[in-house]
């Protein structure tokens, strides 16, 4: 390791890490072209992912968004009429899309949806099943060497 000039990145973790950027690149310019933030496109599209009516906490958990960032981004949403809330059992807040927001969600997350099920279809079942298994492989790798490296520290 070259820790007086920083660690040493390896070509693969390089080629990773521009691939995972041109990702978030994809995404980012076509949220923009929405006219949304990334949380609120990110609450719509749990939305289609969790169904009319879904709880906020679901949509934390889908999103990996802290409860506080999808709280206020559920508020905009709902000052802009795309969304209405509605009381649950104890403090369960369930997220309903009113007629425009239906309409938004056809605008804006279906045909992304469609774009990225076209974009699965490249791909064989196989290479799919390869692809998913390795994400999650790495995921999980990448957790335990993060936790257990913050642990050394």
């Amino acid at each position: 390791m070259r820790e007086e000039t920083g660690p040493y990145l390896s070509p693969n973790l390089r080629e990773f890490n521009h691939i995972n950027k041109e990702y978030n690149d994809i995404y980012h310019e076509a949220i923009v072209r929405m006219g949304l933030s990334e949380s609120a496109f990110d609450i719509l599209y749990s939305v289609c992912e969790l169904g009319d009516g879904c709880l906020q906490r679901d949509i934390c958990k889908v999103c990996y968004i802290p409860k506080q960032t999808v709280n206020s981004a559920v508020r905009k949403l709902e000052k802009e009429g795309y969304l209405v809330l509605h009381k649950g059992h104890g403090r369960q807040m369930h997220i309903s899309m009113t007629e425009m927001g239906k309409e938004k969600l056809k605008q804006w997350i279906y045909p992304m949806i469609r774009s990225e099920n076209e974009a699965f279809q490249a791909l064989t079942e196989e290479e799919t099943i390869q692809l998913l298994n390795l994400h999650r492989k790495y995921v999980t790798a990448l957790r335990k060497s993060m936790s257990d490296g913050m642990q050394k520290e």
